[in-house]
């Protein structure tokens, strides 16, 4: 379905969409004048340490200020103590009743509260702001009090930031007016559709029953029209603006789900639900399978946002909630518009294809950020996007600049690459392409798997170690050692063009498996903070996206943060999800009759294995780029193996056997149509 039927559609059924859109700017004028505005004030405080401790360091004897022996911990018991029940009690009886909120300030280093109060009585807000201002001061004294610490040794909360003066909050009143307004709209959009598929379903019903001629002409002319917008070219045109538009620029106020890739993945699926309404798009047979993983996964999120709305979470974590329904969307109409909409296999391979050049693209600007040791993300400005990840500059390990290229960090560009490195090497063998250069083949091949390297970081070594340890050994001997050489003079050449880079990276390696790594340190003390979490919420979690490094802590692994926003119902679809991609991989394989698909199905199954180890390393699914290439990749194995599946002959039964070495059946004369 094209545009231009789409907006056919939708003028014919003007008196659906009309009213909609009449009744949603009605009721948001109605919200705009009836919803008062919210004022905001806010204050800093932070922790400084008596001069007795100062001066008796380190035996300090309080044991608040030397709890984990920074006061950046004395300030998280702070910050817990006042967003408990009886600080709330306490200070409503003070007369602070509206809405606050204690949290560490943005960007400090230090032991610094910022301490919120929001409000519609702006005089009443900075008066409640003052109050808990006072207040945390005193229920700091109050806990060294209990702990019976000598006054002399009390750690004191001095104001950085007095109670500044209320500010207009007209974000969420404008939030609220657009979300009637998009309901609205989405509600006579569907209708609309909805209406065009009944009228369509009575029309076929007369023409079934008198001369339906001019109406099969109709729709035939008007289907030849349609075809020139399929869901490779919707498909095409995500993966421009994921690729090369770098994946932390964001719309304002949605976050890091906020890019215009997911935004155009968005508009993909409401094109999908129009075609499928009108009966334009039939679900391809044979490709359930990814969309019965995703299913799961979609009821883990729902439960997990359910389980959200019924605890007192704070408003970054109830954003953050509604943040993850949004990328819940957006994969799920990578997944609808790959394993569905597309019914033509070749259109399929040129969509892997596509996605496997621009991946070599951006590989190439991960070698020109490597060698220039600068990032060229940076310097992309683009009007109407902000920077989701504030101060983000090049990162270095070693003497070397660790690259990202358009990606918003080098674990995502490394970990994307992995997943993509398989196709790209089954493509180079694949004899429909033998026609072309050598380097039109191997150019992808070589930037692709040439930047995992670059990247200094064990989880673009790992993902390239189970690329080759999957794919290598099916090969036949004559390509398998000539691989295994390639793959050594590739390090001899790594060695003599970048000294140190092999050093490096098996200094990482060592001191990993020496446990004497500080980063791999640093991750395994988190995972037995998360056991709280899970302990409260175990089977659905507190939410997609409210696990907030700013509220918590980073996690860097995927499915410790699945255990603590989705619970173990989350885990277990999460885990269904890299199943799939697995079964998938492993089935085209044994159901191909010729190698390029038994080597297409060893892609599959090395991508999804990457993906299954990767996220042990980092949070995947939290980055846009990894996580928009890995439901690409599992929704098009599936659409792989219903094709595989359509082409595979059909296994003989007996009444087959038997019916093939007798006559055919005469054919029965026509009835008269009356």
């Amino acid at each position: 379905m094209t545009i231009g039927e789409i907006l056919a559609v939708l003028r014919r059924r003007w008196y659906v969409m009309v009213p909609m859109a009449l009744i949603g700017l009605l009721a948001a004028g109605h919200l705009y004048r009836s919803v008062p505005v919210s004022y905001q004030s806010q204050s800093s405080v932070a922790l400084i340490d008596s001069k007795a401790v100062a001066e008796l360091a380190p035996a300090f004897g309080n044991p608040i200020a030397n709890a984990g022996g920074t006061l950046v911990v004395t300030a998280d018991v702070l910050i817990r103590t006042l967003s408990g029940a009886d600080a709330a009690r306490d200070l409503h009886g003070l007369g602070v009743t509206d809405p606050y909120t204690v949290s560490f300030a943005a960007n400090a280093s230090g032991p610094m509260l910022t301490l919120t109060v929001t409000g519609t009585d702006r005089e009443k807000v900075l008066r409640e702001t003052k109050i808990l201002t006072e207040f945390a001061g005193e229920q700091l004294g109050a806990l060294q009090a209990a702990a019976k610490v000598a006054p002399a040794y009390f750690v004191q909360t001095t104001p950085v930031v007095l109670p500044q003066i209320p500010r207009p909050q007209l974000k969420t009143r404008y939030q609220q007016v657009l979300s009637v307004l998009i309901l609205c709209t989405t509600a006579g959009f569907a209708l609309s559709f909805v209406t065009e598929t009944l009228a369509v379903a009575v029309r076929r019903r007369r023409a079934a029953a008198g001369s339906g001629g001019g109406v099969r002409g109709w729709r035939s002319r008007r289907r030849a029209r349609g075809r020139q917008l399929d869901a490779v070219t919707l498909l095409t045109g995500y993966l421009v603006l994921a690729f090369f538009i770098p994946s932390n620029m964001t719309l304002p106020g949605m976050g890091g789900v906020g890019t215009p890739a997911n935004v155009f993945a968005l508009l993909g699926l409401f094109w999908y639900l129009a075609a499928w309404i009108t009966g334009r798009i039939r679900p391809a047979p044979g490709t359930r399978l990814p969309r019965v993983a995703m299913l799961l996964l979609a009821v883990a999120v729902l439960a997990a946002y359910l389980s959200n709305a019924t605890r007192g979470a704070s408003r970054k974590e109830l954003l953050g909630a509604d943040r993850g329904l949004i990328g819940l969307l957006v994969w799920v109409s990578l997944v609808v518009l790959v394993s569905a909409a597309i019914q033509d296999r070749a259109r399929l391979d040129t969509l892997l294809r596509r996605a496997v050049v621009m991946a070599s693209v951006v590989a190439a600007i991960g070698f020109y950020d490597f060698f220039a040791a600068t990032n060229i993300a940076d310097q992309i400005t683009i009007p109407g996007l902000s920077n989701s990840v504030p101060q983000l500059a090049a990162m270095d390990r070693g003497a070397f600049t660790r690259p990202r290229s358009t990606t918003a960090h080098p674990l995502e560009f490394g970990g994307m690459l992995a997943l993509l490195l398989p196709f790209a090497i089954q493509q180079a063998f694949d004899p429909v392409r033998a026609h072309l250069k050598w380097w039109r083949r191997w150019m992808p091949v070589v930037l692709v798997g040439g930047s995992l390297p670059l990247t200094v970081s064990r989880t673009s070594i790992i993902g390239a170690f189970i690329v080759v340890l999957v794919m290598v050994p099916r090969w036949k001997p004559q390509r398998r050692w000539t691989a295994l050489g390639l793959l050594l003079g590739s390090v001899a050449c790594f060695k003599v063009i970048v000294p140190g880079l092999i050093g490096t990276i098996t200094t990482l390696f060592g001191s990993f498996f020496a446990n004497s790594d500080s980063s791999t340190q640093a991750r395994t003390v988190k995972y037995s903070a998360i056991v709280p979490y899970l302990e409260g919420r175990p089977w659905f979690g507190q939410g997609l996206g409210t696990f907030i490094p700013e509220l918590y802590f980073f996690t860097d692994n995927q499915y410790m943060l699945t255990l603590a926003e989705m619970g173990l119902l989350g885990l277990v679809s999460l885990l269904a999800l890299f199943l799939t991609g697995i079964h998938q991989g492993g089935a085209i394989r044994r159901l191909a009759r010729d190698e390029s698909d038994r080597e297409l199905g060893q892609a599959f199954f090395a991508s999804a294995l990457v993906a299954l180890v990767s996220s042990a390393t980092f949070d995947a699914l939290s980055f846009p780029m990894f996580a928009g290439m890995f439901f690409l990749t599992i929704a098009a194995g599936g659409s792989y193996l219903g094709f595989i599946r359509r082409a595979a002959p059909k296994p003989l039964t007996v009444e087959s056997s038997c019916a093939s070495t007798a006559q055919p059946p005469a054919a029965r004369p026509a009835l008269p149509v009356p």
